[in-house]
Formats: structure tokens, sequence, C-alpha cells
């Protein structure tokens, strides 16, 4: 059976009601949607966390064949129970009022690794939880060199305690492998890398 393609036009917003505006924003919505065989939902009843968009950053020395990683303790982590409450991640952050996503890509490579950017190549975008959350996240692979990359980083009026350190392309989809990576930015990122870095490496070098 054909569906339709369905658009914003197929949702009819009955109401919306602020529930929480701090670091983040909580709506409640009510809404309707047209159905796949024809008809309307009926009224649905959604509380959405509202944020803004985020661009993440793959710092990779492709001399090296090696990527940037970060260790950070996460809350989320901690409220669901997590016994070891640190996530190892890529750069990622939000992207600022009037800043675009390549700006805040490398802006936040330098603050979170101390690495500049080099090129910088847009991979995908993607919402890593569409069911109760608005946040878009924009991915980049950054040309960096992993030389040096260690010790401690991050914005300390922003609360951020970052352990910087580089491992192979190879070793960190093992991390992945073992449950050690296991956040999605994280795990998309490198294993797009793991992908697409033999033709990286061939533009890149």
């Amino acid at each position: 059976m054909n569906h339709p393609t369905m658009t914003r036009d197929d949702v009819v917003l009955e109401s919306s009601a602020s529930l929480h505006d701090g670091f983040f924003q909580m709506k409640h919505y009510q809404l309707r949607h047209r159905l796949f065989e024809g008809g309307w939902s009926p009224n649905l009843s959604r509380e959405i966390m509202l944020r803004d968009p985020v661009a993440g950053v793959i710092p990779y020395d492709p001399i090296r064949d090696e990527v940037v990683l970060l260790e950070q303790f996460r809350g989320g982590m901690f409220a669901a129970g997590d016994k070891h409450p640190w996530s190892i991640e890529i750069v990622a952050g939000i992207i600022e009022k009037g800043e675009s996503a390549e700006e805040m890509a490398r802006r936040e490579t330098l603050e979170e690794c101390g690495c500049t950017v080099g090129r910088l190549e847009k991979v995908m975008e993607f919402y890593p939880s569409p069911g109760g959350c608005s946040e878009l996240v924009t991915v980049f692979c950054g040309e960096v060199s992993s030389e040096g990359a260690s010790g401690v980083h991050g914005v300390a009026e922003e609360g951020e305690d970052i352990r910087v350190f580089s491992i192979s392309v190879d070793k960190a989809m093992a991390q992945i492998q073992s449950g050690a990576i296991n956040n999605s930015i994280g795990v998309i990122g490198i294993q797009w890398l793991a992908l697409n870095r033999d033709e990286l490496r061939q533009r890149w070098t």
C-alpha cells in the first residue's frame, strides 16, 4: 500500500503550555495528526523537551589515523543509575544565537580539546530522541592534529571538567563494541569515521 507523505500541514496543534523554562525548556502539547490509512488521530498529550540545535565534531587526525575523544561527567547517566556516570564522547555543544553550526564546531573543538580544526566536512543531521525532544544534531568531521591532545580542558565557569585523549579509530570502534562509548552522537560519529576514513585520508593527506 502506498502511503502519503506527511508534512506539518497534517498536524493540528490544539494548545501548548510551558511547563519549565530553565537551561532546558519543557512544553506540553495537545495535538492531532492525520493517520496513514485516513482520518485523524485522537487528541494526543505530549510533553516535549525543547533544546537548541547542537553540533558535534569528530576530531580526526588523518596522518596518525587517530580520533581525539573526551571524557566528562553526565547528569543524565547519573540520574539513570549508571555505575560510571562519566561519558566518552566526541566534541559537541549547543549552537549559540547568531552562530553557524560550522562556527560552533570550530569554537567548541578548541574549547573542549584544545585542537584547531583545519578542513571541516559535514557528515549528517539527526534527531537523537524525536519522541520527546526537539534537539537536532549536525555532525561534522574536523581535521586536527592529535599530537599533544591530552590533559584537562573545558570552560570552568560552565562546570566543565573534560579529560582529553586520542586513540586509533580501530580502538575507538572497539570501545563502541565493548560499551565504553555508549552515547548516540559518539557512536554515530565514530562509526561514520570507520566507514569513511580511507576515502577521507586520500583527500586530507
